[in-house]
This record gives C-alpha cells, structure tokens and sequence, in this order.
C-alpha cells in the first residue's frame, strides 16, 4: 500500500489520478474512469470530482493507497 500525502483538506479523485501517475492530462481521466475499476473505501466510484480526504483508502486496479495530511503526526510521540 503506498501513502500519498497532502497538503490540503482533500484532493479531488481526478486530481489523485493524475499526481499517482495514472493519467498525464486532466481529458483522460473521463476514459480511465470507465475502463478501470476504482474503489474508495470498499466503494466503486466513478466520478472524477469525488473529494478524498485523509484516511480514504483508494483502490485502483488492484493497487492501493491510502491518504494521509502532510501534517499528521499521529505517528509521533508528544513529549
């Protein structure tokens, strides 16, 4: 599972496509989006406009990721 980090609320599914490398250009995400199986959260989707936040787990084709805040340190201690 890969971990994309944002800087953001949220990152548009359209966005997310092309910044994973699944599409060079906003016009081809329509395409992949019809032929590729995409899931959020266990979810088929098929719309490019679909906001994800941090802590959606996105499947695409078999390959996962999951969205985490550039910011989160919930993995680090507080001293």
């Amino acid at each position: 599972m890969k971990i994309i980090k944002i800087k953001t609320d949220y990152i548009k599914l359209g966005q997310f496509l092309k910044f994973v490398g699944m599409v060079s250009l906003g016009g081809e995400v329509k395409d992949f989006l019809s032929n590729s199986t995409i899931k959020i959260n266990h979810f088929i989707e098929k719309q490019r406009g679909k906001k994800l936040f941090p802590g959606d787990l996105i499947e695409i084709n078999h390959e996962k990721f999951i969205i985490e805040a550039e910011n989160d340190c919930s993995k680090t201690e507080n001293v």
